[in-house]
């Protein structure tokens, strides 16, 4: 069965809503101070990148965009909408391997390990270091020497969290599928 990269099917829906409630305790209670200010290295990218690769970039993005946004907003009061963006995004691209892999028929090799890794680590660079700080100096006039620092922290903190937590989880989750074939009927 061929995946559709936009497809949006109840499955979806249940599992966007899961992960970005997953996705705000986790981005809440569970991080690594970096030492820089407002920069941690947070697991929730690890599930956000897990459920895109699982389910595509819509998913992706809304677990990132929703996750972000509320757990913001439960913190602080509101959300800081540059970084939203890029965590929405930075799920979003990820979620573009979707349909190269199939974790679902139980096959998550060295070969899927790289392109998911290669997909996850392009989404974080691109969102932190160049969406997030932009972003944050035209909407917040933040200094752009902090933003790019921080951004560049984010990237590399969280695509290692991606890289760790997702792959794990992917490969975890795998092994809990038949692979195709893998049934043989007795005589």
């Amino acid at each position: 069965m061929e995946k559709k990269l936009f497809d949006f099917k109840t499955k979806t829906i249940v599992a966007t809503g899961l992960g970005a409630a997953l996705f705000i305790v986790l981005f809440m209670y569970v991080k690594i101070p970096t030492g820089i200010p407002e920069t941690d290295i947070k697991t929730a990218y690890g599930v956000g990148a897990f459920f895109a690769a699982l389910f595509g970039p819509v998913a992706g993005g809304l677990i990132g965009l929703i996750g972000h946004g509320l757990s913001d907003a439960i913190q602080y009061g509101s959300p800081w909408w540059s970084w939203v963006v890029a965590s929405g995004l930075t799920c979003f691209i990820t979620g573009l391997v979707y349909p190269k892999l199939k974790v679902e028929e139980g096959e998550f090799g060295g070969k899927d390990i790289l392109r998911f890794n290669i997909y996850q680590i392009i989404a974080n660079v691109i969102s932190w270091v160049i969406v997030a700080p932009v972003l944050d100096i035209v909407v917040y006039a933040e200094p752009a020497n902090l933003v790019f620092t921080q951004g560049v922290v984010a990237a590399i903190s969280n695509a290692v969290s991606a890289g760790v937590i997702g792959t794990i989880l992917l490969v975890l989750y795998s092994k809990t599928k038949s692979k195709k074939g893998s049934l043989t009927k007795e005589q």
